[in-house]
């Protein structure tokens, strides 16, 4: 078996060779030469495969080792008889991190209360569910939106937008992309979206780049409809739009949900998925370790109660030294996630000198004592 593999898709190299001859190369290298004679793909999200590039060629599978699929034209892949398979959830743990930490910052910056606030959360899948199970944890208040999950459960856990526009303080979206259908989610915060919005909440975009409208955005903020943004996930990447950037609170490039544990859960999954459709029936697969952070123990010793369970989610994770970074250079976006170091979460960490009113809401996030 021929495979070709994204050459920043970390914890493959040396173990995908135990399924075949494997050669790596970056995502954006990906051309209809460099795939033509190969049966696998193992990919990220940065190569768009359709007619373009698949036309002719011997693939057979694509191991897309994210969560989501807009980045492949599955429906021509399907009539093509080229099979795709992506990780779902391999990286929910870490968007939940990276939300979280981002909360912090903001209620930080904007001196409030994440128990005072109410969250929106658009988008109840793997991601979603676990933001909102960490925002309860955190004492906000949380309403869940999910139309095609409410109308397949008929459950009354979901309310619908407009509440979520009346009340929310905070808007952060977790959904797929799609362009088409009842419940397309292609530019969902437009111009109407964010002018009927009432508390003038913070957009958080860790999704797709497409959920959310670049110039709807910008116009909202300085219209004061929104008081601010954190963007992850952005329009026409790499080429972001640096007004857009200047005005966001927290603009990270694209990696939410680049932690180690993630990575190493996508990669397991994408070969996973590939012994079992060629059927090779590979057992014991040796997967590599994941490296243990330098400073695992958290100190909370003289830290004030109040501000303890920040420090502790930034001493995992800081998206304000990302944001800097990239407003500092937007034009190394690509080079930035490419060559990102992978974070760890939450229970590579022990906690110690924790107060007890605290300590609990910690050991629920994950964190270890």
């Amino acid at each position: 078996m021929k495979i070709l593999a994204d050459a920043h898709i970390p914890y493959l190299r040396g173990v995908a060779e135990q399924f075949g001859e494997v050669e790596y190369l970056p995502g954006n290298q990906f051309t209809r030469d460099t795939i033509m004679e190969k049966d696998t793909l193992i990919v990220r999200t940065v190569t768009h495969f359709g007619a373009e590039i698949l036309s002719g060629t011997k693939v057979k599978l694509i191991c897309s080792a994210t969560i989501g699929f807009d980045h492949i034209d599955t429906a021509w892949c399907d009539s093509h008889g080229i099979a795709w398979r992506t990780a779902p959830g391999c990286n929910a743990s870490s968007v939940e991190q990276y939300v979280t930490a981002s909360l912090f910052h903001l209620a930080d910056k904007y001196h409030f209360d994440l128990k005072d606030k109410t969250i929106g959360i658009v988008g109840v899948g793997n991601v979603g569910s676990k933001v909102g199970v960490a925002c309860k944890k955190l004492g906000m208040r949380v309403l869940l939106n999910d139309p095609p999950r409410e109308e397949r459960e008929g459950s009354t856990l979901f309310t619908d937008i407009k509440t979520i526009q009346r009340e929310a303080d905070i808007i952060t979206f977790h959904t797929p992309l799609t362009k088409s259908g009842k419940n397309k989610t292609h530019h969902l915060a437009d111009n109407h979206f964010l002018a009927t919005v009432e508390k003038k909440p913070f957009i958080i975009n860790a999704a797709r780049g497409g959920v959310t409208d670049n110039q709807a955005l910008k116009k909202a903020i300085h219209n004061g409809n929104i008081t601010g943004v954190v963007i992850d996930c952005w329009e026409n990447e790499p080429e972001i739009d640096r007004e857009l950037l200047e005005l966001a609170d927290i603009a990270t490039p694209h990696i939410a949900g680049y932690s180690a544990d993630g990575k190493w859960t996508a990669t397991k999954m994408s070969l996973e998925n590939l012994n079992k459709f060629f059927n090779l029936e590979i057992e014991n697969i040796n997967y590599q370790e994941i490296s243990s952070p330098s400073n695992p123990i958290i100190n909370l010793q003289g830290v004030a109660p109040g501000q303890q369970l920040q420090q502790a989610v930034w001493y995992t994770y800081n998206p304000a030294v990302e944001t800097a970074a990239l407003k500092s250079s937007p034009e190394k976006f690509y080079w930035f996630r490419s060559n990102y170091p992978l974070r760890r979460e939450y229970p590579a960490y022990q906690i110690i000198h924790a107060d007890a009113t605290v300590l609990n809401t910690l050991l629920s996030l994950g964190f270890r004592e």
